[in-house]
């Protein structure tokens, strides 16, 4: 089943890809790699939501900010290569903002990274670091950066 079909059957629809917050773009590619600038998660008005989690927000709600970013980096992801179907995800690296003791940042990132297997199967595993930080631009509450392969 294609990456879209995938989708289609989940639910879920891309979003618009978003321009870059300052002097850089979206992704570089390297032969056939693509590093894929952090993103952040929006809201349903394109604002982006802020807060520390274990504060403003549960961890549940982290997972539901990273699977957001996720969908927004998969959209990003087929505008760098053309198709989500020709799309390896080598390495994740997810930050969370979060408050100095709070510990659980891989099940925050465990929305993005289950979102790529479910939408992408085998090729959507990848090799991940999940980070605390004690803050992160616009005081979001998640940032995902990904490393991708572009199969032949």
């Amino acid at each position: 089943m294609s990456a879209e079909a995938k989708l289609a059957e989940l639910g879920l629809t891309l979003p618009s890809v978003v321009p870059p917050m300052a002097n850089y773009v979206r992704f570089k590619r390297a032969g056939d790699l693509i590093f894929l600038s952090g993103q952040g998660p929006r809201n349903p008005d394109g604002s982006i939501p802020n807060g520390k989690v274990g504060k403003e927000f549960t961890v549940e709600q982290g997972y539901e900010f990273a699977r957001n970013t996720g969908l927004g980096l998969l959209a990003a992801m087929k505008e760098a290569a053309g198709s989500l179907d020709r799309i390896e995800v080598i390495k994740l690296l997810g930050m969370v903002n979060g408050v100095p003791e709070f510990g659980d940042q891989p099940r925050v990132i465990n929305g993005c990274s289950d979102l790529f297997v479910a939408v992408l199967g085998e090729n959507g595993r990848h090799a991940r670091s999940a980070v605390g930080m004690g803050s992160l631009p616009g005081n979001m509450p998640v940032e995902i950066e990904v490393i991708v392969r572009v199969l032949p």
